[in-house]
């Protein structure tokens, strides 16, 4: 006897790490809408990633970040606007992209006149990733090329398994600091100091 599935009904399916699926933006958009307590990326290729909840202590970290990052946003919102790692983005290569924590400024913003519910189609001026136990170091540092070639002005990639930072800015190689204690925004976010003894925790 065949079996039909009515509309309501949804089967699982899980994939081997070898096989990848690819959609269009447009299938893109359907998948995230209807899978809500996931965060998919896409990559420039169509790839979708699945990244599923996080541990307790990356969800720790994270809320520090986003708080501290918050903190500085309602003291400068007429700078730009903040972003936590639930917003997806097209950049200009055409992968959407979620950072576990970003801001834009008010200029470019304005200026793309993003629609509600959409992932707006500009590159973070800021992004910070947050690398998780699951998360290999080159996909999360091949994610850091990818923003700053796609117009990212200063970006961080912290690993706190080694308690180490690596900087990333446009024409300028890879900075590595050891165990820091606080990083600056420099000139893209101006005052903004991230405490890391908060965040490695």
């Amino acid at each position: 006897m065949v079996q039909t599935l009515t509309q309501s009904q949804t089967l699982s399916l899980s994939l081997p790490e070898t096989i990848a699926l690819y959609v269009t933006p447009e299938q893109f958009a359907i998948l995230a809408a209807a899978n809500r307590e996931l965060r998919l990326e896409r990559t420039a290729r169509g790839e979708l990633i699945v990244m599923p909840p996080t541990g307790w202590e990356t969800g720790k970290r994270n809320r520090s970040i986003i708080g501290q990052l918050d903190r500085w946003y309602e003291a400068n919102a007429d700078l730009g606007e903040a972003f936590d790692s639930s917003t997806g983005f097209t950049l200009p290569n055409g992968a959407i992209r979620s950072p576990d924590a970003c801001w834009i400024s008010q200029e470019r913003w304005s200026a793309i006149d993003p629609q509600p519910d959409t992932f707006p189609s500009i590159c973070p001026d800021f992004v910070v990733e947050l690398r998780s136990k699951s998360d290999s170091l080159s996909s999360v540092q091949a994610k850091m090329r990818e923003y700053i070639e796609n117009g990212t002005k200063l970006g961080w990639l912290l690993d706190p398994q080694h308690r180490r930072v690596e900087i990333y800015r446009p024409g300028s190689p890879v900075e590595v600091r050891e165990n820091p204690a606080e990083l600056s925004g420099e000139a893209v976010l101006p005052g903004f100091v991230l405490n890391l003894g908060r965040v490695w925790g």
